[in-house]
């Protein structure tokens, strides 16, 4: 069971907060399509607390992706805090602290997956969100620094202690970023460990292996990439889990009318030629696979 604070969800399934990939529209499509729980796109504090449109933009939320979080990152103390602040005012749900961003211009400067270096830092960070803010707190990170340094066990009583509500692990360290394989064997020890909600992620690509990682005894269980351009895995993961029998195999017409569907979504909330490019990077998913469609795409990309 996941917690965090009046919203109760057995065996959830979130959508992992993703740069880029998880706008208004991705959202929404995947939350038609069964997920349980959703995030924004991470988003730098200081952007926030200086009022920069992007920034701002980034943290708007619907009534229908409820429940939502916003999800916020950086280094400063009071950034953070004052961040939380405003992330709160755009009505969300609870709000999430990236603590997992493996990428060199987030990582290095003491934010994201860094803190797992400086874990005084990553405390004192988590706890000016939660004095920022009246709302739940939860936190993504990941399981250290490197293969040597896997500080997990330790983030997640001190984050337990702190009055963090639940807390979503990539079973990777930040020296992987997105390469070899997720340690899932890390969800089961940390569920021995604390007592909080434990969501699991890294290496969803099948309906399979989300009925695998609930075997670990994780609380929930978060789809990122594998959702690109695939919403409906969410809904293949649903029927497996419900009737222990795989769903049947997506036809290409409900894959192009479900590309149509999230094209229109996206017009809705960036009308025109912002629509055609920002929903260019969602072709390849839908499309993957279908016999000749490489001219097809390639078309589709130069639509303006």
């Amino acid at each position: 069971m996941v917690q965090i604070g009046n919203i109760s969800l057995e065996k959830p399934l979130a959508l992992a907060p993703m740069e880029d990939v998880t706008d208004i529209p991705f959202r929404v499509m995947c939350k038609r399509m069964g997920a349980d729980l959703l995030y924004t796109e991470f988003t730098n504090c200081e952007g926030l607390i200086r009022d920069v449109k992007k920034s701002l933009a980034k943290i708007q939320v619907v009534e229908e992706e409820r429940p939502v979080a916003v999800q916020i990152y950086g280094s400063l103390d009071q950034s953070m805090e004052q961040a939380a602040a405003i992330a709160e005012a755009a009505n969300p749900d609870f709000i999430d602290i990236n603590c997992g961003c493996w990428v060199k211009k987030v990582a290095l400067r003491e934010a994201g997956a860094g803190l797992l270096r400086n874990l005084p830092k990553f405390e004192s960070i988590v706890r000016s969100v939660i004095n920022g803010t009246s709302l739940p707190v939860t936190v993504k990170t990941r399981l250290g620094w490197d293969a040597d340094n896997i500080v997990i066990l330790d983030v997640a009583r001190m984050l337990e202690q702190l009055g963090v509500q639940c807390l979503s692990v990539h079973c990777r360290t930040r020296s992987q970023g997105h390469q070899g394989d997720a340690d899932w064997s890390w969800l089961e020890k940390l569920k021995n460990t604390v007592s909080m909600p434990i969501i699991g992620n890294g290496d969803i690509t099948e309906a399979e292996d989300v009925v695998r990682m609930f075997e670990t005894g994780c609380d929930g269980v978060m789809i990122g990439r594998g959702a690109i351009g695939r919403p409906w895995l969410f809904r293949d993961a649903k029927h497996l889990m419900e009737t222990g029998e795989a769903a049947p195999p997506i036809t290409v017409q409900e894959r192009i009318d479900l590309c149509i569907q999230h094209l229109h979504i996206t017009n809705e909330y960036k009308p025109g030629r912002r629509a055609l490019f920002a929903f260019r990077k969602h072709y390849a998913g839908y499309l993957k696979g279908l016999p000749y469609i490489s001219k097809l795409r390639s078309e589709l990309m130069q639509y303006e």
